[in-house]
């Protein structure tokens, strides 16, 4: 951690503004570890539901929209 020396005296509601914008900076760039994701993806599930239903649908050989 990095520490700052200030050579000036300040107020104590500058100072108070000097630590809030410091937490401030500190939450907004603080990187957040990913959670585990609790199942499978619902666009990869979609995905591959999509994918076997289309071939059940359409079958080799029939173009798409053709039922």
């Amino acid at each position: 951690m990095t520490s700052f020396e200030i050579s000036q005296t300040a107020t104590p509601e500058e100072a108070a503004a000097i630590a809030a914008a410091i937490q401030r900076f500190s939450a907004d760039t603080t990187v957040v570890r990913a959670t585990e994701p609790a199942g499978m993806d619902p666009w990869l599930k979609a995905a591959i539901e999509e994918g076997i239903s289309a071939k059940e649908v359409f079958g080799p050989g029939q173009p798409a929209g053709t039922f």
